[in-house]
């Protein structure tokens, strides 16, 4: 006669079904940990960067007065990796990027508060690619706001953000006083992550952009939000799509974007038009601002969009997606030609 197996229940296994059950009471207790657990890493990583910025000043200082050289920081490794077991972090290398961070910040306090609240990686990374302080502060506060991983960061700088946002400021200087939901939207999108054919079609575009939907919204901007793709909106008795449908938590506004894989015609600003309406008169809550809208083309003439956009009072923009990285020497030459542009205006005025 076969043995009858016993049943050997783990009582952690019931514990976790009990908790699971219980989760939305206990819901505030997690919010409380999660809030202290994060407090407490914001505070270990201020006092690691703290000393790092120590350190590199204690370096740098060497340096100069003592001429201490890299026969003498390897020295100065060995003896803190010596000293403390088990120790990471203080090799020639990461040492010299001490002495970099320190040299790159000192002097200046409105940055130099901000290195506390971002990763060391992320500082090595800001404090190596970027070529001013006006860049610095940017990806600085960039970081910080969203909460960026290094890989985050690294994509956001390998996509030439700090000029394209620059640009599209200079570009779109009078729209943007137009609405504050403008200030979100930029004038150039780079969505090398989407895996279209050359000659792709709308549906094609939009597929790939909500299949990709977390690189995405890094693209768009942390506060950006997915609501849906061919949204529908009733007008009348006749259904409308809007290609995506996106909402920004810091502006509470509806973003409606419009998808053309063609250059930008002024008859594209018309149905945009129509669609904003139709989104603030039937799907807008009461405590949220005006939706504002974007056609995403792939491509523009600037005198075209200044022509269509100057008579209408619509918060929308024209900008364009491009499916590669950008090349970084064409936007510096571009932004710093603006830039002297708007010198100029300013001097006439």
């Amino acid at each position: 006669m076969a043995k009858e197996k016993k049943c050997i229940m783990d009582p952690s296994k019931n514990l976790i079904k009990e908790f699971a059950g219980n989760s939305g009471e206990y819901s505030e207790i997690i919010t409380i940990i999660e809030r202290s657990r994060q407090n407490a890493f914001r505070a270990v990583n201020r006092e690691l960067i703290s000393m790092y910025w120590d350190i590199g000043e204690y370096v740098s200082k060497k340096v100069k007065a003592d001429g201490w050289g890299k026969s003498t920081v390897s020295d100065f490794s060995r003896f803190i990796q010596s000293h403390y077991l088990g120790i990471k972090g203080f090799s020639p290398q990461n040492i010299w990027r001490m002495k970099q961070f320190y040299e790159t910040y000192a002097g200046n306090e409105k940055l130099s508060a901000l290195l506390r609240e971002i990763s060391w990686t992320n500082n090595v990374m800001i404090t190596t690619y970027a070529k001013s302080n006006e860049e610095r502060e940017f990806y600085l506060i960039l970081s910080q706001k969203n909460n960026y991983s290094s890989r985050e960061l690294e994509r956001q700088m390998d996509s030439r953000l700090f000029e394209r946002v620059m640009i599209s400021d200079i570009k779109n200087e009078s729209y943007l006083a137009k609405s504050p939901g403008l200030a979100a939207l930029r004038d150039i999108y780079v969505m090398e992550f989407l895996d279209v054919p050359s000659d792709h079609k709308e549906h094609e575009l939009r597929k790939a952009i909500v299949a990709n939907l977390r690189d995405f919204i890094l693209e768009f901007g942390r506060d950006f939000t997915f609501v849906g793709e061919e949204y529908r909106v009733q007008v009348g008795n006749t259904d409308f799509r809007i290609d995506l449908l996106l909402y920004n938590r810091e502006l509470s506004c509806l973003v409606a974007i419009e998808l053309k894989v063609t250059k930008f015609k002024p008859e594209y600003l018309g149905q945009l038009e129509f669609y904003l309406e139709a989104l603030d008169r039937d799907v807008k809550k009461p405590n949220e601002n005006p939706s504002v809208g974007l056609i995403l083309c792939a491509g523009k003439d600037d005198t075209v969009v200044e022509y269509a956009l100057s008579r209408s009072m619509s918060p929308a923009l024209i900008a364009d997606y491009q499916l590669h990285l950008p090349d970084k020497a064409l936007l510096q030459s571009k932004l710093r030609e603006l830039k002297e542009l708007a010198d100029i205006e300013d001097e006439d005025e």
